[in-house]
């Protein structure tokens, strides 16, 4: 049987820490920024850790196997 393939829109969006956290970008970050406030805007900066619900799902699909 082939491998799985990694999903690869998957790939571009998230990404997995040494310790197997899943890392994304906030969204509402890519424009329309004036009408947001400073405070929300600094606090869209970065990256932050995804729930573990979905971190799970998102490492099967990074790992190529399928549900």
């Amino acid at each position: 049987m082939p491998k799985q393939k990694t999903r690869k829109a998957v790939k571009k969006r998230f990404r997995l820490t040494a310790t197997g956290k899943v890392l994304h970008r906030q969204a509402g970050t890519s424009h329309l920024a004036t009408r947001k406030s400073k405070k929300r805007r600094r606090q869209l900066r970065g990256t932050t850790v995804l729930a573990p619900v979905v971190a799970k799902r998102i490492r099967v699909a990074l790992e190529g196997v399928s549900y």
